[in-house]
């Protein structure tokens, strides 16, 4: 807990980079994506990737997938010390290989602020890396008074055409995260 409360301090909100502020996006070349895939039946191996694609063309640029070995334990709230060596291992290899294609920003497949101590795996590989990070969760966790109740399947229903979305909003007043 106490390296994450660490590591959390570094944790950058804001937009910083001038596409950011930009409703289209103008500047943004390219974008990443990374996920680890464990193997089937074994919690030790698994493939981690680095995709790395053009925007607004989406043509992959760039690919790294390898497998990977996975010493940490799986410890709830704490997935990303399990997870982020790897992927971090990733984007190194990328900054040697082909520094040019660097991502401006990483979908990371997993929470970022939306977390039980606010610093998911997005937050954390954002941190060691110095990347935008962007978590890309399934499941809403319950955090902050979220919850999963009617109210919330009914903006889910209301959403009718692609790139529409919703925020998440905590009883702290804090956007969490949005839906999509």
């Amino acid at each position: 807990r106490r390296e994450q409360a660490r590591l959390k301090a570094s944790v950058v909100e804001e937009d910083t980079e001038e596409w950011q502020k930009e409703p289209s996006f103008s500047g943004l070349q390219r974008v990443g994506g990374v996920d680890l895939s464990y193997v089937k039946g074994d919690e030790s191996r698994a493939c981690a990737s680095l995709v790395v694609l053009s925007y607004p063309a989406l043509e992959v640029l760039y690919q790294d997938c390898r497998m990977v070995a996975v010493s940490a334990p799986y410890v709830a709230g704490f997935l990303a010390f399990r997870e982020v060596p790897v992927l971090v291992e990733a984007v190194q290899r990328l900054q040697q290989e082909e520094p040019q294609l660097q991502p401006q920003v990483l979908l990371v497949d997993g929470n970022g602020l939306l977390h039980p101590r606010g610093f998911g795996t997005a937050c954390h590989l954002g941190v060691l890396t110095d990347l935008p990070c962007i978590g890309v969760a399934k499941n809403l966790l319950h955090v902050d008074g979220l919850v999963r109740d009617e109210l919330h399947r009914e903006q889910v229903r209301s959403l009718q055409s692609s790139g529409e979305a919703f925020p998440l909003t905590g009883a702290s007043g804090k956007v969490l995260g949005m839906v999509s």
